[in-house]
């Protein structure tokens, strides 16, 4: 069981720091850059949450500038399948997003979830400023300690350095593949139980 302490609580290229919030009118946005195994699964649960104003999947963590879903896949990028995600902080604030993170997927395999298996889908939380990484190391310290789960948490933490936007196929991809076999069979069981957890949370 996760602790209550725990509960309590710009899209670009190359060298975008995402640290300085996007004015839009007068409301004040973030951003945040999660990895959790496939993209389609993690953008269909973000889309639905209140407060979050935007879900770009795409590539992080690596080497090579715009790579390809191919060469993602392949392994050999370092690159992981991530989401961009904007938000206003004023309606949900990064703790709780980073709840929704650590228990829609399993913080504790290594470079896996599933039947998904490689570097490319590891758990990773790609920091954009101090606030965000001093937050996420500790509750990640707390959840380890509290036994929240069975073995230690292996999500990473690191500087955002580049985010690279995904083919325009990977957009959207559950709301416009409801019928597909990997979203019947892998992405609807997760949406349902996402929104049984997180009712509060969704958009009304």
């Amino acid at each position: 069981m996760v602790p209550a302490l725990f509960f309590a609580c710009n899209t670009g290229n190359a060298g975008s720091k995402s640290a300085t919030m996007m004015q839009n009118n007068t409301i004040s946005l973030d951003t945040v850059t999660f990895g959790s195994g496939c993209f389609w699964c993690t953008e269909a649960i973000f889309q639905r949450v209140q407060g979050v104003k935007s879900v770009v999947s795409g590539y992080s963590g690596g080497a090579r500038p715009n790579p390809t879903y191919d060469q993602v896949s392949s392994g050999s990028t370092g690159h992981a399948e991530v989401i961009q995600i904007t938000f206003d902080p004023q309606q949900i604030s990064f703790e709780a997003l980073l709840e929704i993170f650590w228990k829609t997927h399993d913080p504790t395999t290594l470079n896996r979830q599933g039947a998904d298996v490689g570097t490319q889908y590891r758990s990773v939380i790609f920091w954009h400023n101090e606030a965000q990484r001093q937050s996420a190391e500790a509750i990640k310290a707390e959840l380890n300690a509290s036994g929240a789960w069975n073995n230690p948490i292996v999500t990473e933490i690191t500087e955002f350095k580049a985010f690279y936007k995904a083919e325009a196929y990977h957009q959207n991809y559950f709301n416009n593949n409801k019928n597909a076999p990997y979203c019947n069979f892998v992405i609807v069981p997760k949406l349902e139980k996402f929104e049984k957890v997180f009712k509060d949370r969704l958009v009304k």
